[in-house]
Formats: structure tokens, C-alpha cells, sequence
């Protein structure tokens, strides 16, 4: 008796949404591509709140305060002329994860 998961019966075409093969390659390959550049995004994130910690603790330390609120506008306004509205909220979020770390 042969059991079959269905897992295992799960075809590239039923984990790209393609209806041919050929679709589900070019899928496949986009997709491995956007993992690495995340992988790559995700990095430079860590980098940049690395960064930015060492800024705060010579910032603190010399009596000032944690953030520069028109430092953060500067970001904000050059993700948003990037990327337009949406790029604010990367911005945001990626300010949030870079402040407070010291």
C-alpha cells in the first residue's frame, strides 16, 4: 500500500497560481530572486539600525536627545520622492525599528 501526502502531489503550477509549467519557472525563479534581495534589504536594515545606534549613543551622550525630529523629516521626504506615498510608511516603520536600540 503506497500512501501519498498531499503535500508531495503539490505541483509548481499549484504554488505559483500558473497555469503552465513555463509560468511556474519564471515564477519560481522571480520568487528565489526576491528572497535573496530581501535577505539583502533585511542586511542593510540591520546595518542601518547598527548605525544608527551608534549616532544615538553619541548623540545621548553628549546631552542631546535620542532622535532628531528634522532629521527623520529629511528621511521621511526623501523615501516619500522615491518611492511616493507608500515610501513614508517604509520610512516610518524603518525609523521605528532604528530608534531606541541604545
Amino acid at each position: 500500500m503506497t500512501v501519498t501526502t498531499a503535500a508531495a502531489s503539490v505541483t509548481a503550477a499549484d504554488k505559483t497560481g500558473a497555469r503552465t509549467t513555463e509560468a511556474a519557472e519564471v515564477i519560481t525563479g522571480a520568487r528565489d530572486r526576491i528572497d535573496a534581495l530581501d535577505d539583502r534589504i533585511i542586511g542593510l536594515i540591520q546595518e542601518r539600525m547598527a548605525v544608527s545606534a551608534v549616532i544615538q549613543e553619541a548623540r545621548i551622550t553628549s546631552g542631546g536627545r535620542r532622535v532628531n525630529l528634522s532629521r527623520e523629516m529629511e528621511v521621511l521626504d526623501h523615501y516619500r520622492s522615491a518611492l511616493g506615498k507608500p515610501g513614508t510608511a517604509l520610512a516610518m516603520t524603518m525609523l521605528e525599528l532604528c530608534r531606541g536600540r541604545v
